[in-house]
């Protein structure tokens, strides 16, 4: 599993499978993944934006869906070609909480939303919880950045 490391350290930046966002590209996606099963558009804060969904056989091992969303705003200014997060939606039983802290480390906040608890990494991750509490719902990549404001541990 690419972006994972070993012990408590964490790799710099979250990433998974070659995908990393605020450094990848479509090209980069479409080469590492191939064609997505199915693609959408929106508008988001005014710029067009694109959303990548790979699902079933297309999805890497072990997820069920991962949708790759493009449209990040740099310091150079807008590039609709650049990954601004990945999202994967895990098969059930595929990872857990110890799985997580195992690959990348004990969590820099620990939040809720909704009564979903969820992990933050200040390297770009956010992992949601199944209401268990141990099976992970989600996990979404995004660029580095700081703790929400409302995360114990800032």
């Amino acid at each position: 599993m690419t972006g994972m490391a070993l012990g408590p350290q964490v790799a710099a930046a979250a990433q998974w499978g070659g995908i990393e966002p605020g450094e990848s590209t479509m090209a980069t996606v479409r080469g590492s993944r191939g064609s997505p099963t199915r693609t959408a558009t929106q508008k988001v804060d005014g710029y067009d934006t694109a959303a990548w969904i790979y699902e079933d056989a297309k999805a890497p091992g072990g997820i069920r869906r991962m949708t790759v969303d493009f449209g990040l705003m740099t310091p150079a200014g807008y590039r609709p070609d650049l990954v601004r997060t990945l999202k994967l939606e895990p098969k059930p039983g595929a990872f857990d909480k110890h799985m997580v802290t195992t690959g990348w480390g004990l969590p820099a906040g620990v939040g809720k939303d909704g009564g979903i608890e969820f992990f933050f990494y200040k390297e770009g991750l956010f992992v949601y919880f199944l209401p268990d509490g141990q099976g992970v719902t989600s996990m979404v990549f995004t660029p580095p950045q700081l703790p929400p404001a409302d995360t114990p541990g800032r």
